[in-house]
């Protein structure tokens, strides 16, 4: 599959020419050396750091410049020895790791305003060819996680998006399903990426927003990027954590001003004709009724989770129903075989005897209508409960601190299914507590394994001829049939009980990433 960055930074531009110049660097005698990805200087003046080759590079240590008169001054955002404006990055083969990155300010002066002049026009020649953003629209929902949003976007966001000279729009979300309308209707010629300062349910939201466009096609390959103001994060954890970096609000930051980007697949989650577009993730059974029934004990911060989580498995709920799936290669031994009576079509998922789903079209305008697949490819196999719980993910991270599905992959075009089968509720509570390494998915009875396309036909709770569980879709409730719904809680998009299908479309979108 094409790459996504290569793409959008086209042919490698020719090898820049290398400038040498004697120069003062934040006050010392220097000889600078600027290559085409680096700014290199060994001092030769007196000090502490007499005679060492000190260096910036201009893709991972920069976030922009100016021009000064006869000053080049660059803010730079490194790790190692950096602990303010003033102070010059570590010398070669120190620093690095995991250490957080901090903010500085690395001042060149030139011998003349011309010379200034020159090597500001090469170094911003070489920012070019970065590929970054120049231009970005951001989403601030104020009303997530612990409501920060705003000020996060003021204190943490700002800052770096203004070094790096970069020119934004902001508009906050008002209500439920604002920002899915907001990027309905953005004119998407004036950025260069959509950015969410949220949790990961309103980028769910812009997703849905940019498919439902009659311009959907090219929409969708418009990078988004986000920055975590909400209470999971699992897709920035996610990011983070491929490229080998700590999470943090700086580093979310940094990688979208550094422009790389990746590919992202995007599944349709249809019942009948109702259709909803997921980049994350879907739970049924023990971890969404955490998530979602531990809000009546909000009032007790971060810990309501681990409450909740507690009680929950001590009184543990076991859920009948079957889970039909399309094995990815490798994983065909998984289930057991079922006759071939699902129909999976380009306009969306159903039984063959419900008839196929329209495209969703209005005067000759079409909206995306999910991925395209061959019926006579597919060969269904299937799961029978009860369940404890179902989880289907396309990233790795539920949140910060748990991870789901260490073997997902962001456009691999497959689904990870973790199901854990029926168990005392003591191994439930053991298998919670390792869901932070992932390592649960090693227990017995939790069935791991990568699918094309899944099938949920949710059944009732064991025990009871009336109640049924909660189906979840990235932090929002997608299907409830526990007969508790408040009066405050929005109508549901799907309903408890008939099947409910999942199809990937691979790479469909565009995300930022920090490699």
């Amino acid at each position: 599959m094409a790459d996504p960055q290569a793409e959008a930074r086209g042919p490698p531009e020719p090898r820049a020419e290398t400038l040498v110049e004697l120069v003062r660097v934040n006050g010392s005698a220097a000889e600078a050396t600027l290559s085409s990805a680096e700014l290199a200087w060994r001092t030769t003046g007196a000090g502490r750091d007499s005679g060492g080759r000190r260096k910036l590079e201009l893709e991972s240590d920069v976030l922009g410049f100016q021009v000064e008169g006869r000053s080049l001054k660059l803010a730079t955002f490194t790790r190692g020895d950096v602990t303010g404006a003033g102070r010059p990055p570590s010398p070669v083969g120190c620093g690095g790791g995991a250490e957080d990155r901090k903010r500085g300010e690395v001042a060149v002066e030139m011998e003349s305003e011309e010379a200034a002049e020159r090597w500001g026009h090469a170094i911003r020649d070489r920012f070019a060819s970065l590929g970054r953003p120049k231009r970005l629209f951001f989403i601030v929902n104020p009303y997530g996680g612990k409501r920060g949003g705003r000020k996060i976007f003021q204190t943490e966001v700002l800052p770096l998006i203004e070094a790096a000279h970069i020119h934004y729009t902001m508009q906050e979300t008002n209500y439920r399903l604002h920002a899915q309308e907001i990027a309905g209707s953005l004119d998407l010629k004036k950025y260069d990426g959509i950015v969410c300062v949220s949790g990961d349910g309103i980028l769910v939201e812009v997703v849905n927003g940019l498919l439902q466009r009659d311009d959907w096609d090219k929409a969708i390959k418009v990078p988004l990027g986000i920055i975590p103001a909400g209470t999971g994060n699992g897709m920035v954890q996610g990011l983070l954590h491929s490229a080998g970096e700590p999470f943090s609000m700086s580093n979310a930051v940094f990688a979208i001003i550094r422009g790389h980007r990746r590919a992202l697949d995007v599944t349709s989650v249809v019942q009948g004709k109702t259709r909803f577009f997921s980049v994350m993730m879907l739970t049924w059974g023990l971890v969404a009724d955490i998530d979602i029934e531990s809000e009546k004990f909000r009032w007790m911060g971060s810990a309501r989770i681990d409450f909740y989580s507690l009680l929950r498995a001590v009184n543990l709920r076991r859920y009948n129903g079957r889970i039909l799936f399309v094995p990815a290669p490798g994983y065909e031994g998984f289930g057991d075989p079922v006759e071939q009576t699902i129909s999976c079509k380009s306009n969306g998922a159903t039984n063959a005897a419900e008839g196929d789903i329209p495209d969703v079209c209005n005067n000759e305008t079409c909206t995306y209508s999910g991925p395209s697949t061959d019926d006579a490819d597919l060969e269904w196999r299937s799961l029978k409960g009860p369940f404890v719980n179902v989880w289907i993910s396309n990233i790795a991270f539920a949140s910060e601190g748990v991870m789901i599905a260490p073997q997902a992959q962001f456009a691999d075009g497959y689904l990870d299914a973790a199901i854990i089968k029926d168990c005392p509720w003591s191994v439930a509570l053991g298998l919670l507590l390792r869901m932070k390494d992932g390592s649960y998915i090693e227990s017995s009875y939790v069935e791991y394994f990568k699918v094309k396309a899944l099938r949920i036909e949710p059944g009732l709770r064991v025990g009871s001829s009336t109640i049924g569980g909660i189906i979840d879709s990235d932090g929002e409730v997608l299907a409830r049939g526990d007969r508790s719904q408040t009066k405050e809680e929005p109508e549901h998009l799907m309903a408890y009980g008939p099947p409910i299908q999942l199809m990937v479309d691979q790479g469909l979108a565009t995300i930022f990433s920090p490699r």
